[in-house]
């Protein structure tokens, strides 16, 4: 029995474009590419992270993303000829690969066949370097991918300056906040910080208004804040909400008025409404 080739084969040249096939699911890319899908620690460390699906990867080639390697399958390219087109303008390595390899690339259970390998860069800034005139976003503890990405799509969708990620928030380039996200993490600009009390200091130095979003009562109602002055409210984990320290440090604590009977609102749902009343109001009550 021979042994199962694992290189890939030169598919085609044309263009100063070169394409190549992989055949193996044994393949020291697809292996590597594969690790960056089911590990965070390993995306960190390459630096290195995967998108799937057409519009996300050709967003992502729109957006100016670095494009390391571009694979899919020749089922996409029947079907989405022209999304891959315009990602191989951008992909320094392309790779046609076999449909049975696609399921290693791809958390979904029906993969597109269209990945890209991202390289990590001009995404992530530095606190200091934040815009002083204009509003954010920050989340404590957000652990469930999907509300990640969803508040990072209505962010986006709504103008919102920036997100701040604080205390452990699950991966931003997890494949399923890339997915829930609809390529907004390609546009938002975002801030991974270490200490959620120590970053509202700063914060707090540099002019900010910080409001701590709580299910009380007795805070003050969204509805009635001002946001004339920069501003950034921060959203807790889904289960336990802020921390008290947390919440000590920040200018204020403000509520979402609720008239039913439900004490609280999903994380995802909480950050659209803040993020709402927010930019409605910073902008003159029209959006």
């Amino acid at each position: 029995m021979r042994p199962e080739d694992t290189r890939a084969q030169i598919l085609y040249g044309e263009d100063n474009i070169m394409a190549y096939l992989i055949t193996s699911r044994k393949n020291e890319i697809i292996k590597q590419a594969s690790k960056l899908c089911s590990s965070a620690d390993y995306r960190r460390e390459q630096a290195l992270y995967i998108t799937e699906g057409a519009r996300l990867c050709c967003d992502a080639a729109l957006s100016s993303v670095k494009i390391k390697i571009l694979f899919y399958t020749s089922k996409a390219m029947e079907k989405y000829g022209k999304y891959i087109d315009v990602i191989k303008e951008k992909a320094e390595q392309i790779y046609e690969i076999e449909s049975h390899i696609a399921p290693m690339l791809s958390e979904t259970k029906s993969p597109q066949g269209i990945f890209c390998m991202c390289k990590m860069e001009n995404y992530e800034h530095n606190l200091p370097d934040i815009q002083r005139n204009s509003h954010y976003i920050a989340l404590e503890n957000i652990q469930d991918p999907a509300n990640l990405g969803g508040i990072l799509r209505t962010a986006e969708a709504l103008g919102v300056g920036g997100v701040i990620l604080t205390n452990h928030c699950c991966d931003i380039y997890s494949p399923k906040v890339l997915r829930a996200s609809m390529g907004a993490i390609f546009r938002l600009p975002f801030y991974i910080q270490t200490d959620t009390v120590q970053t509202i200091e700063k914060l707090n130095k540099l002019g900010f208004t910080t409001l701590a979003a709580v299910p009380d009562s007795e805070a003050d109602k969204i509805t009635e804040v001002n946001f004339n002055r920069p501003t950034v409210i921060i959203v807790g984990n889904e289960g336990n909400g802020l921390n008290i320290e947390t919440i000590k440090v920040c200018s204020k604590s403000v509520t979402i008025p609720m008239l039913g009977r439900a004490e609280s609102l999903n994380a995802s749902a909480s950050a659209a409404i803040l993020m709402w009343e927010m930019m409605r109001k910073k902008s003159g009550g029209v959006l």
